[in-house]
């Protein structure tokens, strides 16, 4: 499901950010509030935050351009 409107911005817990890692790399994610999603670098993908919960499912993650 894709969504056109701009996501609200979502606090997420610190302690989550934490403990969560990228599940393609196991590497650190960076926490990206106005777009809501959680970006792996090193995988070059960004997780989608919906509803508070961090969707960290690769084939949901949005691919990124450099």
């Amino acid at each position: 499901m894709t969504q056109d409107a701009p996501t609200p911005t979502i606090d997420v817990d610190p302690r989550l950010l934490e403990v969560l890692v990228c599940p393609v790399t196991r590497g650190p994610l960076e926490y990206d509030r106005a777009k809501g999603e959680l970006i792996s670098r090193s995988a070059k993908l960004a997780y989608p935050i919906r509803d508070g919960v961090p969707i960290m499912l690769p084939e949901e993650a949005r691919e990124l351009s450099e």
